[in-house]
């Protein structure tokens, strides 16, 4: 008995794989005019229906495997990857999440419609309510995998977008030559702090620097990962050969160091970034002529 049990349980899905290899054209042409499937999956009409070939062939193998209702059946691996080929054109019109879900509804009618004409006549009524279900759970779950790659696209282009925004906000200027300066203005994290050691070290090589100024007069305050970061900061710019010095701690920052008995004696400190510079070219020998009641000072 339970194997008959089984074995009925099974038909439907057995019923919807043998529909989709056998009716594969005809799907894949009726989606291919469904302005939908070419906006989500591809873009030409013939680039559309070699697409829908790959969807349906995909939904017959879920549907051999009698997992409807999984999104993560192997089947569903070559719908991803469909999707992953046009994520940038879905974004470059302007569909959300939201919208490519709804709008995927449009493709079940047309499959459905097919089902219902394919059966044979004498089939129980019974059995063709299992099969039409069977394949609007399949086609719900096609529309699950959907949603979870155009949101994993989503988070991945903001991530991009973050770490772009982390780029532009931490600039290194070169300020004399072998003198490179990172002005850090607001909140300071372990991300951005791994920005900034990056850009920094890229910029010594780039420009031969012999010394960094890391001037952080604009963060307001920073937490002990964040402290500990600028330490590897000056200490990583220290093995490329550059000295770096840090300017313009507040005294929150500088409480905090002290706190984390963070070892500051090898670190050169100044109290602004000017004080800083002026540093930097008295080490490099080069005097700053500043205009005084009996002419010309050299400082």
């Amino acid at each position: 008995m339970p194997d008959q049990a089984e074995g009925t349980a099974a038909a439907p899905t057995h019923e919807i794989r043998e529909f989709l290899r056998r009716r594969r054209e005809q799907i894949a042409q009726r989606w291919a005019d469904e302005p939908v499937f070419r906006t989500v999956f591809t873009v030409s009409r013939d680039e559309a229906v070699e697409a829908g070939k790959a969807v349906v062939d995909a939904l017959a193998q879920v549907a051999d495997a009698a997992r409807v209702e999984d999104p993560d059946a192997a089947g569903f691996t070559t719908v991803r990857e469909q999707l992953a080929r046009m994520g940038a054109a879905r974004s470059r019109a302007g569909l959300s999440t939201a919208q490519v879900s709804s709008e995927l509804a449009a493709l079940r009618p047309p499959v459905e419609n097919l089902l219902v004409s394919d059966l044979p006549e004498d089939a129980s009524a019974e059995h063709v309510r299992a099969c039409v279900t069977t394949l609007s759970v399949l086609m719900g779950t096609l529309r699950v995998v959907v949603m979870q790659t155009a949101l994993s696209e989503g988070q991945a282009l903001i991530d991009r977008q973050r770490l772009q925004l982390l780029e532009v906000a931490t600039p290194v200027i070169k300020l004399w030559d072998g003198i490179v300066a990172v002005p850090l203005i607001g909140t300071l994290d372990s991300a951005r702090s791994q920005v900034v050691m990056e850009t920094l070290l890229e910029s010594i090589v780039e420009q031969q620097a012999r010394y960094a100024i890391l001037d952080i007069t604009g963060v307001p305050t920073v937490d002990s990962l964040v402290a500990q970061h600028l330490m590897k900061t000056v200490a990583a710019a220290r093995l490329m050969g550059a000295e770096c010095i840090v300017s313009g701690i507040r005294p929150a920052i500088a409480q905090t160091m002290v706190h984390l008995g963070l070892d500051l004696g090898t670190v050169v400190t100044r109290a602004s970034l000017a004080d800083a510079l002026g540093y930097v070219l008295h080490q490099l020998g080069v005097g700053i002529v500043t205009p005084g009641e009996n002419g010309a000072v050299v400082r």
